[in-house]
């Protein structure tokens, strides 16, 4: 039997087949609850979040989350579960889901479509498998144990980043212009100013076009695990390369930086890395 290796020993294809399709169905019952309050004017809170002086959530989000994690925890009761709502559950499994029911509530709020579910399975060493979901658009993106694919309107497709480029013809993708401290938005400007093309506001949904191969880098700062471990698990499963911004794992979150490709990381980091932050 095939197995893949975990820092936590080894997981039989038989159990990864068995945490792909719980996170699948985690997928499935987030659809019709987060697209019950999209576009309705659904009640908005804020909640304090170091850095934003406006951190929304709507009861989509707990809705979500809840949701999630009761099927979880009676699926696998040994796993640990990490959301952005309600925070940590311990596990004894080595495994823990890391949840964020909706990654861009902001745009969520506003009725963009660039908003998604991200779910992920981790051990110690980071995510294994992850989903992003677009429940509108309905495109789901999926990456690791050997899977890297699309699944939307326009079919199934094979995930894989572009190929190598210079940095002047590179698309770059970021959530906010202001990207984190001055230092860290000067860092980010550094390296904007030398590619092609820069744009702004699509949260998890750049990550995922970063692994569908239509864009180049994606740079952030000021991550939690939640906002990060699904998209590094399948822009790595996709071919791609995510650290933080010293060349470092990145799935604790902070200074994010996703790439298609070792030269287009290279030449990013190389400026980075060197910026005053």
């Amino acid at each position: 039997m095939v197995a893949v290796w975990l820092m936590t020993g080894t997981i039989s294809e038989q159990t990864a087949a068995e945490l792909i399709g719980l996170a699948h169905r985690l997928a499935d019952a987030a659809r019709p609850v987060t697209l019950g309050h999209f576009r309705t004017g659904t009640v908005v809170d804020t909640k304090y979040k170091a850095g934003f002086s406006f951190d929304p959530v709507t009861e989509a989000d707990r809705a979500c989350e809840q949701i999630m994690r009761e099927m979880i925890a009676q699926a696998r009761p040994d796993d640990g579960i990490l959301g952005e709502e309600y925070g940590a559950v311990a596990g004894t499994s080595g495994l823990q889901w890391v949840l964020d029911p909706i990654d861009g509530t902001r745009g969520f709020i506003s009725g963009t479509p660039t908003w998604g579910v991200l779910i992920s399975v981790a051990d110690a060493t980071g995510p294994r498998f992850g989903i992003i979901d677009q429940p509108y658009i309905g495109e789901r993106f999926e990456g690791g144990f050997g899977r890297a694919r699309v699944v939307g309107p326009m079919g199934e497709h094979v995930l894989r980043t572009r190929d190598a480029r210079d940095l002047s013809e590179a698309i770059l993708l970021s959530t906010f212009p202001e990207v984190g401290t001055a230092g860290e938005r000067a860092a980010f400007q550094a390296v904007s100013q030398r590619a092609q093309l820069t744009r702004y506001g699509m949260d998890c949904y750049g990550y995922a076009l970063l692994a569908a191969g239509q864009v180049d880098l994606v740079i952030e700062a000021g991550l939690l695990p939640y906002d990060v471990q699904a998209p590094i698990a399948v822009i790595t499963a996709a071919g791609g390369i995510v650290t933080d911004w010293q060349g470092g794992p990145a799935h604790e979150g902070g200074r994010v930086l996703a790439a298609a490709n070792a030269q287009i990381h290279a030449q990013a980091l190389e400026i980075l890395s060197r910026a005053d932050v």
